[in-house]
């Protein structure tokens, strides 16, 4: 935002708009999702929001302030995520736009697309089960 020229004030108005939008979505169309702040040392540096299904875990978003990107938070965050997943055997399913670099940790971590919409794509990844060794 830094490059609209526009002044701090209406910057902060249009962030504040754009978060109360996209919540309220959120809200209405995952009504029992978690909204989670991300906290570090008692500061808030990002949001996570996901819904826990019967049968699959929607991560709906994740996005951290910039200068805590690239540290494996939000990686963190998503494998602890996979694991309680893989341990109910869930689905876990996401959007992402077809420019997002998130993809490359989607593909590391086990997602594959399964539908394009738009700039958006929809990605799956299937629970894994550890193979335990017979002796």
């Amino acid at each position: 935002m830094s490059h609209s020229g526009w002044p701090a004030e209406q910057i902060a108005t249009f962030l504040s708009q754009q978060f109360h939008t996209q919540h309220a979505y959120y809200q209405a169309h995952y009504a029992d999702a978690e909204f989670l702040i991300i906290e570090h040392e008692g500061q808030a540096i990002g949001r996570l929001y996901r819904y826990w299904g019967p049968s699959t875990v929607n991560l709906i978003d994740i996005a951290l302030v910039a200068e805590y990107q690239g540290r494996g938070i939000g990686s963190g965050l998503i494998e602890d995520m996979l694991r309680r997943a893989d341990e109910q055997g869930l689905v876990v399913e996401l959007f992402v736009e077809n420019y997002n670099r998130a993809q490359r940790l989607y593909g590391r971590l086990g997602f594959h697309v399964i539908n394009e919409s738009g700039v958006y794509l929809r990605l799956r990844r299937e629970p894994q089960t550890a193979v335990r060794k017979v002796s």
